[in-house]
């Protein structure tokens, strides 16, 4: 069940909530389950996930490959609906019932036949949101993510680092309160990986918004996340969160690499995910 901020009385949050302070809580899953049915029989993904994330946090998700990280975001998305349990969205206005969601796949599906420019305005064109005010933001976008000398070239002429920079201006042009990041990074080669991540990273936290990132990275998810949320196996729970906190003069996910703590993290990670 998905339930949004003013369908519940406030007498009530608390209990939903199993007494975790909700007050500056975007987003709540709680006991959520779901399986995958056909005719072979039933698949158990997500058993009893439960779990909360604050408005502007970045939260990354680790666990086995098949284990339902990408179920998770689906349930968020609204594209699934969980079998069982709860999902809450808080919003700041009483009147928006659910909050923007903004959903980045590993790959950056952006249209051939369409110029980048197209593409970025794709979303705004498909909402009927595309005023003067909403082009001159992506054009602002666009310069401030290196893309204005690409906007009329093809996506097959762009750097994969381009093209998920092209993705994203899509994806932020809508204005989502919440980013699902599903290995957005997973199709670049290394260095690039590493630059494109970083730079995602610190346009998502100048822009103050919630971020949900699904890796198979430990390193990204240390280097990038504020807390990481390690599951189980298939049917996937979740084993441990570990809140993530480096001693950095540089406050960057590349310097984060780097911190005296990352290793202790990684190890904690890895010990997790290997003996859960």
């Amino acid at each position: 069940m998905i339930f949004y901020i003013e369908d519940v009385p406030p007498e009530a949050q608390t209990l939903l909530n199993g007494g975790i302070d909700m007050e500056d809580t975007q987003l709540s899953l709680k006991n959520v389950s779901f399986s995958y049915h056909s005719r072979s029989g039933e698949v158990r993904a997500l058993d009893s996930i439960s779990f909360h994330v604050r408005a502007g946090e970045f939260v990354a998700i680790v666990g086995p490959s098949g284990c339902g990280k990408s179920t998770i975001l689906s349930l968020i998305a609204g594209l699934l609906r969980p079998e069982s349990g709860d999902i809450t969205f808080y919003t700041e206005d009483p009147h928006d019932k659910k909050p923007g969601i903004g959903y980045m796949l590993q790959r950056d599906h952006l249209f051939e036949w369409r110029s980048v420019y197209r593409n970025i305005i794709l979303g705004l064109e498909i909402n009927h949101q595309l005023t003067p005010e909403k082009k001159a933001k992506v054009l602002a976008m666009a310069e401030d993510y290196g893309l204005t000398p690409f906007l009329s070239k093809k996506p097959s002429e762009l750097s994969g680092g381009l093209k998920q920079r092209a993705a994203l201006v899509r994806t932020m042009a809508l204005e989502p309160d919440i980013l699902l990041l599903d290995e957005p990074f997973s199709a670049l080669d290394y260095q690039t990986r590493l630059n494109v991540s970083a730079d995602i990273c610190r346009i998502i936290r100048s822009a103050k918004k919630t971020a949900i990132l699904i890796t198979h990275d430990l390193s990204e998810a240390i280097s990038l996340a504020e807390r990481v949320i390690v599951l189980s196996g298939r049917p996937s729970r979740v084993l441990k969160e570990i809140p993530i906190r480096l001693t950095l003069q540089d406050d960057s996910p590349l310097a984060a690499r780097n911190a005296p703590e990352f290793k202790t993290y990684f190890n904690l990670l890895w010990e997790e995910l290997n003996h859960g």
